[in-house]
């Protein structure tokens, strides 16, 4: 049964300082409260937006924005016309702890990562020897809604996953095209962390040359392409674990050592 969404709000949710700059930091910390209590549940509707916004003092656009990055990692669905509901599986990704949202644990990382170095670089090899001009259309419309984002990190995420589907349909291999829908939210939970690290420039800089080589049919040199772009996405990866580790180990000897200064 749907809860009232006035209710909701005034049982579940502990008040937002005004002008919270992080919305989408702010909406996941609600949904864990949210279901730690178990005042929200697997599949219930998101009270509308209208009263979401007014709780979280920002503009209804703004409110928008954190919502699209929370369907995108999987955590709601966005119903036209019905609302927004919590999907089934969104307890598992909220119980992550907030500084590692938009990060896979480490097995998973190195997994997904290793998954794609040995996947992508051959299917972008295909896609050089088979795609069409509607796959080329896909690719450069990917590109140029990258190169137009305007630093919208959504944008830029959205633009990117367009781009390695449509390598994955370029290839017209049907079990790979059914492989993306089914890592699709670990590559946009990737590239919500990689989107941070970079500027725009340096993803497009990786994008254009293998776009450039499925365009002329050089299988052998989209594949190497790709596997460049990959690796840096995994340097990349490795490396802000790498300090968000380091920083984690600062934190915990810190807190020793007030406790020891306390004793």
């Amino acid at each position: 049964m749907l809860r009232d969404s006035a209710a909701l709000i005034q049982m579940a949710l502990p008040p937002v300082a005004p002008g919270k700059v992080d919305v989408t930091q702010s909406l996941i910390l609600q949904f864990q409260q949210m279901l730690r209590e178990g005042r929200f549940t697997q599949g219930d509707r998101l009270p509308p937006e209208r009263e979401l916004a007014s709780h979280f003092n920002v503009a209804r656009s703004s409110l928008r924005q954190a919502l699209k990055v929370l369907e995108i990692l999987g955590i709601i669905t966005q119903r036209v016309g019905d609302g927004s509901y919590l999907n089934s599986d969104a307890a598992a990704l909220l119980s992550v702890p907030l500084e590692f949202l938009f990060l896979l644990d480490d097995t998973s990382v190195e997994d997904l990562t290793e998954l794609r170095l040995l996947m992508e670089p051959g299917l972008a090899s295909l896609a050089a020897q088979r795609a069409n001009e509607e796959d080329l259309r896909m690719l450069r419309r990917s590109i140029s809604d990258f190169e137009h984002s305007d630093g919208d990190k959504l944008k830029l995420v959205s633009s990117d996953l367009l781009f390695h589907r449509s390598i994955f349909q370029a290839s017209k291999n049907r079990t790979a095209e059914n492989l993306f829908h089914n890592i699709h939210r670990a590559m946009a939970k990737m590239m919500l962390v990689t989107s941070q690290l970079v500027e725009l420039e340096h993803t497009l800089a990786f994008h254009k040359p293998i776009f450039k080589a499925i365009e002329s049919g050089n299988g052998a040199s989209a594949a190497r392409l790709m596997q460049e772009h990959l690796e840096d996405a995994r340097h990349l990866l490795m490396s802000k674990k790498k300090v968000q580790k380091n920083a984690g180990k600062k934190h915990t000897a810190k807190k020793a050592q007030r406790k020891i200064g306390h004793s």
